[in-house]
Formats: structure tokens, C-alpha cells, sequence
């Protein structure tokens, strides 16, 4: 059990007041303020004060908890909940989630992205519940006269020790909604859970096998048009006229026009990424008409910016790690020196494309927007950015903005990126009407913001003994390079220099499913392998060895890793896979990654099938601390682990003159699920520590486990992805 203080922040995150018809509704700060508030709340308000997210009892014992962070298949629906009511004692089975809507009064960090919404929630989370727990005991404590430390809760039933006395939260809803918080809280300990820790099915689990109206594509509203886009060809182009004569006579369609969606640069947010913000919109009576219709109008189009090929880009960021940085990210002692008085030199370089998200379900919005207001609904990954750019687009309030989330087919960093919202407002607002924006897969590949290209060059050096003395990582990135300076081997060895090179272009990129380290960990866990044979020891030895240098005698302060949980999810993936043990027929790879505050190490068995490969199974040993939703959990790191081996394998954008060469699925590869490992044993270390990301740091080191375990089985290494395309063929 631990106490918390609630003093320090219990205006900002807890509010206690009747619900409408009685009842008990608590709301609190998602990420609490450790500063407090200076406004005092009123008794019985009709609406919520500076909260993110609340509790509802009603008379009746039914509880309702809010979520607010975006649902994007990473659970936190379901998991957000389950912390709250963990704390608040009640019967899971009871207890019903909804989705809130934006609102920057009641919550904070309303953004899916980084992994975060588990670890940012936690604290703020179990408080709440546990704070809502309280009151009702009190309550009851009046009631009966008696101590509230002789009671005891369980399944939304309060208890008195020594007597027959038992009671519903439902019926002391109301008289708790009168009473102060206290000073502090107590918090469970963890080996008391009984919801958190518990496998436990999604909650819009049954909706969505079912096929109720949950994504932002299935809404329908009365009146509502469909919408939808005409963008350039090509990165550097733009709209220099158009004939829209034999669209505007086809049945069904409304009107046709040109329209701008991006905000000022004032007005602009971090998420304000896109290449095309001058578009023509075709409206018209539903997808079809309008499908058919957008073939028909003919575009004359001007080159406003070089157009880019994809040999361009591959010599630009060559050039760009020929060179020296002007300011290293980290140097640490002599390496020039080091590498000039090795025994050996190991150097390689390696190489990743433009990505494309592919979400399952394409981009789309809903937007009404009158003079009055602007309603808009969809998937969104950034609710609050995109309430920011649309009031500065429209020249309206955002007080006069609202923004309902709906569930997304996917995100994967893509709908970080909301410019399809501020589409959508755009075109409701010159159209005059509700409209549903709605891309096809062509405009959703084709539109940008793709994961950028990477490069990157890694040495390291060996002395007489096979030691590794100095290590040297240059890498360059279109739109920034993906080296982290003090990841890794970071602060393993005493000669280290880390360097990162920008290349331009009019290619727009953005976040992909664990930014950067997407790439760079493969190719920094291939290297490793490399050097590990060249000194001649054992792939999971070598890295052993490298984090006790880290554990006893760091070199540098600024590294931002934690060396013995790195090291505790090497020794577990070994030890749960039998590493070193002769396995006939299989060939395997390791790898291990730190990102997003989690740590993971990964085996992957492949065996030759007819002469290819064929991934076996994958051994998968993940520190993220403690685990909400065991469920919920595996489905992730599941998910992470496909997602990197079909990337790694087969995913790649390629540009002529500026146009993507990949619009949709008939030529750009995915993986298939014959090509899916056949097995994942996935191993959770239980540590107790506060949760940590999980949505992302199962894919980057997937991509060099992958590698590894492919080098052991036909020979080949590989340097550039996609490796099926190039080097490998796969069974």
C-alpha cells in the first residue's frame, strides 16, 4: 500500500459535485498539474472544471469511465480504464467506457503518439480512482458512525469490519459528492491488484467484429456530402487550371472546386506537415459518383520546386555521410586516434526508403462548418493541433470548434498529421455544407508524409585482443539524420563519435511507427553482429560485454539508457530461447533495442523451406515495466514484430520525376500471411517499475534480428532495405 498526497494538485486533477438526477461524477487532470489551481470550484456545477478525464456513479451502482486519448488500436480504450478502476475497487465486468471528445478543460495530452499514454496516465490515473474510492468510504463512515479505516472495499461494495454492514457505491453516491478529498490517498500495492494484470478483452471488441459504426469512415450524418480530393501528381507541382465541365454534369455531383486547407505560418503546428495544401474538391451524393466523377476533371499542372528522383536522394544523403558534421552529437575521448592504432577496422553502411503508413482504413474527416461553429469528427491522432490550424484556417474561435473522435483503422504516426481535418473544414466551409472527406488508397499513398529515406554509416574498432575500443556512427536522414547520440553503445566504450546530416527535400515525411528507430536500430544491430564475428565471439557475449562496461564504469553522463534492464532482456531472451544450444535446421539472429522508455530483445528462428527462408518463430523478452492489459499487451508486441519483418522484407516508396512509382497494393508489397512467423513467444519481466511505451519498441529491433538470423541462413548480409527485393527471396 502507498499513501500519495493529493494537496499539491487536488484542484487540478479532482472535482467532487452532484450529477445531474444524483449520483457521484468525479473528473480529474489526465497528467496532473503539480501546480494547483487558483480558481475554487463551485459545489454543484452543471459542467466539468479543468479536468481530462472523469468517473461517473450513478445512484444505481453503475459506473462509467471516461477515456480521452485517441484510440488507435493500441488498446488504451480499454487499459486507461482498467488503471482507474483498479484503484476505484470496482467490478470490471460492470463498468462502461466511453469516448470523450476534445476538450483542452477537462483533459490534457489528448494526443496518441510516442508510446506515452500509459506511462503519462499512470500516476494521475490510479489517483483518481482511489481518490473517488475514498470519498465513498467516507460517506458510508458518516452513515454509520464508525472509523473509515474499520472499512474495506471490494467490487463497488463497501464493507464494515466486525459487523454485517455492507453497502453499494450506488447509494452513496450522492452523499460522497458533498465531501472534501483528503489530504492523501492511499494507493494499492501491486501485488493486490485484481484488474490491472489481468488479461482482459477489448471493449469495443464485440462492436468491432460485429461491424458497428466505430471508424471515422462508417459515419453518416443527415444532409452529409462526400468529398473528395484531387492533389498533384507529383512532389513540386501545383494546380494551374482546371476543367471540371463533364464532372459538374454527371449525376450526383454538387460542385467542384479549388480550394486552400493549409493554415498561416503564424498559425501553424508541429503536426501542420503537407506537401499539397492547394487541392480541388469534387462533392458530390455519395463515394461513387464522386469517384468517378474526380476521373474526369482535367488538370493542367505547373513545377513550382525541382522534381526528385529516387537516385537523387540516394546520392544526396551519400554525399551527406562522405562528410564530417560541423558539430558532432557526441564525442567522447580521442576516436581519431583510436581507430588510427586499431588492430582492425570494421565499417558498413546501410540504407532505408520512404515508407508509406498504410493504415487499413484510408484518411477521412466529417466537418460542418457554419458561420456559427465547426463540428468535425474523425480519427485523429492529434485532436488538439488540429483544433489549433482549423481555427486559424477558418478565422474562427476554437471555442466555436468542437472535435469528436472516432476509433482509427490504424495510425502508425500518420494521423499524427491532421491535414485531412483541416481539408475537410475547408471544403464544408466554401461548400456550405456537412461534407465527409473521404480518401481513396491512391490519394492516401501518393499524398506524402512518409517515413524519410535514412543512410548510415557505422565503424567500429578492435584491439590485438578483439576488444571493441572506439565506435563511429554517421548517419543523415531526408528531413533529419537518425543517429541518437547517446543510445547504445553510447557510454560502452571510452573513443566514441556520433554524427547526424539533414538533406532537403520537397518530399514531405513525418513520424512512422517508432521514429527513427524504425531504422537506425537495425542497422546498428546488423553492424553489431558484424563485429561481434569479426573479434570472433558470441553475438549475445559481445553485447553482454559492452553493457558491464556500461553497468560499472560508464563512459559519459548523458547516457539516456538504463544498462542493466538492457542487459536483464538480453540474458532473458537467451535463456528463454536456449541460445547456444545446437538446434538442427535453424538458423537464428538476435538483436536488442531501447526506445520509448522500453526495453526489448528479440531471437528469430529461420529454417530453409524448399531452399528460402521462412521465419520459424520469433523469442521476444520485453522490460516495460508493469503490464496493464496482458492482452492487450502481447497483441502489441505482436503487432510491432510482423509490422518490421514485412517492412524490413518488402516495404519501399520510390520516386521518377517527383511521382511516386507505389499508388496502391498491386505494386507496392506488403507481407503475406504465409510469410508471418509461425510462432511468437512473447516474455514480460516483472520488476514492478511504473509502465513504460509498448505500442512501438517491438518493431525496431525486429529489422536486425531479421538480418541476423537471414545472414546465418544463406550467407548473405544485408545492407539496404527492402531485403527481399534486393537479396533475399522468402519461402
Amino acid at each position: 500500500m502507498t499513501l500519495i498526497k493529493t494537496q499539491f494538485n487536488r484542484r487540478s486533477f479532482l472535482k467532487v459535485s452532484s450529477a445531474t438526477g444524483g449520483g457521484l461524477m468525479i473528473g480529474f487532470n489526465w497528467l496532473a498539474s503539480c501546480q494547483p489551481a487558483t480558481e475554487e470550484v463551485a459545489d454543484v456545477p452543471k459542467e466539468w472544471f479543468d479536468v481530462n478525464a472523469f468517473i461517473q456513479i450513478g445512484d444505481n451502482g453503475d459506473v462509467t469511465i471516461m477515456s480521452p486519448n485517441p484510440e488507435i488500436g493500441q488498446n488504451v480504450k480499454t487499459a486507461m480504464p482498467m488503471i482507474v478502476a483498479e484503484e476505484l475497487d470496482v467490478d470490471w465486468k460492470g463498468v462502461t467506457v466511453k469516448q470523450a471528445g476534445l476538450n483542452t478543460e477537462k483533459f490534457t495530452r489528448q494526443l496518441a503518439g510516442g508510446s506515452q499514454s500509459i506511462r503519462q496516465g499512470w500516476q494521475s490515473l490510479r489517483m483518481a480512482g482511489a481518490s473517488a474510492r475514498r470519498v465513498l468510504m467516507e460517506a458510508a463512515a458518516q452513515q454509520w458512525g464508525v472509523p473509515v479505516s474499520e472499512l474495506s472495499t471490494a467490487n463497488s461494495t463497501i464493507s464494515h469490519t466486525g459487523s454485517d454492514k455492507s453497502i453499494g457505491y450506488g447509494e452513496v453516491a450522492t452523499a460522497a459528492a458533498g465531501l472534501e478529498v483528503p489530504e492523501e490517498v492511499e494507493l494499492k500495492a501491486p501485488k493486490d491488484f485484481k484488474i490491472i494484470g489481468q488479461p482482459t478483452k477489448n471493449v469495443d471488441g464485440s462492436a468491432i467484429v460485429t461491424g458497428k459504426p466505430l471508424f471515422g469512415i462508417d459515419l453518416k450524418r443527415d444532409g452529409m456530402l462526400t468529398a473528395m480530393i484531387i492533389h498533384p501528381p507529383a512532389f513540386g507541382m501545383k494546380v494551374k487550371d482546371f476543367d471540371a465541365n463533364e464532372a459538374l454534369a454527371m449525376s450526383g455531383i454538387k460542385d467542384v472546386f479549388k480550394v486552400q486547407t493549409a493554415p498561416s505560418e503564424e498559425g501553424k503546428t508541429w503536426s501542420d506537415v503537407n506537401a499539397f495544401p492547394e487541392l480541388i474538391a469534387v462533392i458530390g451524393e455519395g463515394t461513387w459518383p464522386v469517384m468517378k466523377a474526380k476521373k474526369t476533371v482535367k488538370v493542367n499542372w505547373e513545377q513550382e520546386t525541382p522534381a526528385e528522383n529516387s537516385q537523387d536522394i540516394e546520392v544526396a544523403l551519400t554525399e551527406a555521410i562522405g562528410s564530417s558534421a560541423k558539430e558532432p552529437s557526441r564525442k567522447d575521448g580521442d576516436p581519431d586516434a583510436a581507430f588510427h592504432d586499431a588492430a582492425k577496422v570494421v565499417e558498413r553502411t546501410y540504407s532505408a526508403p520512404f515508407l508509406p503508413h498504410n493504415t487499413m482504413e484510408p484518411m477521412n474527416f466529417f466537418a460542418h462548418v457554419t458561420p456559427e461553429k465547426a463540428d468535425l469528427v474523425g480519427p485523429i491522432q492529434t485532436p488538439e493541433n488540429m483544433r489549433k490550424s482549423v481555427s486559424d484556417l477558418l478565422g474562427m474561435p476554437e471555442e466555436k470548434i468542437s472535435i469528436d473522435m472516432t476509433r482509427m483503422g490504424g495510425g502508425f504516426g500518420r494521423r499524427l498529421y491532421g491535414n485531412f481535418g483541416l481539408e475537410a473544414a475547408a471544403i464544408s466551409q466554401k461548400a456550405n455544407a456537412p461534407i465527409k472527406l473521404v480518401y481513396s488508397r491512391e490519394d492516401d499513398m501518393t499524398q506524402g508524409t512518409y517515413r524519410p529515406a535514412y543512410k548510415i554509416t557505422y565503424r567500429a574498432a578492435l584491439d590485438g585482443d578483439n576488444n571493441m575500443t572506439a565506435f563511429h556512427v554517421r548517419g543523415a536522414g531526408i528531413h533529419g539524420g537518425p543517429v541518437f547520440a547517446n543510445r547504445y553503445p553510447a557510454g560502452t566504450v571510452d573513443h566514441y563519435l556520433a554524427e547526424n546530416h539533414n538533406v532537403d527535400s520537397n518530399i514531405s515525411t513525418g513520424a512512422w511507427r517508432a521514429p527513427r528507430s524504425n531504422f537506425v536500430a537495425g542497422a546498428e544491430q546488423s553492424f553489431l553482429d558484424e563485429v561481434a564475428e569479426e573479434a570472433g565471439k558470441d553475438p549475445i557475449d559481445f553485447r553482454l560485454e559492452l553493457f558491464d562496461r556500461a553497468i560499472e564504469n560508464p563512459v559519459g553522463e548523458d547516457n539516456d539508457y538504463d544498462a542493466e534492464r538492457y542487459a536483464g532482456v538480453l540474458r532473458e531472451v537467451k535463456e528463454k530461447a536456449g541460445w547456444g544450444n545446437d538446434m538442427s535446421g535453424v538458423h537464428r539472429g538476435v538483436s536488442a533495442y531501447y526506445c520509448h522508455n522500453s526495453y526489448v530483445a528479440q531471437v528469430v528462428d529461420v529454417v530453409m523451406d524448399s531452399g528460402q527462408p521462412k521465419i520459424q518463430k520469433v523469442w521476444c523478452a520485453v522490460d516495460c515495466g508493469i503490464v496493464v492489459n496482458p492482452e492487450g499487451a502481447i497483441n502489441q508486441v505482436e503487432g510491432g514484430i510482423i509490422d518490421g519483418i514485412g517492412h524490413a522484407l518488402y516495404g519501399a516508396i520510390t520516386f521518377t520525376d517527383g511521382k511516386p512509382d507505389q499508388s496502391n497494393y498491386d505494386k507496392y508489397r506488403l507481407i503475406r500471411s504465409k510469410e508471418a512467423p509461425v510462432e511468437i513467444e512473447t516474455f514480460f519481466v516483472e520488476n514492478g517499475i511504473d509502465p513504460t511505451g509498448l505500442g512501438e519498441p517491438s518493431l525496431p529491433p525486429i529489422m536486425g534480428a531479421l538480418a541476423n538470423a537471414l545472414y546465418q541462413a544463406t550467407g548473405k548480409r544485408l545492407y539496404d532495405q527492402p531485403f527481399a527485393q534486393k537479396d533475399i527471396q522468402m519461402g
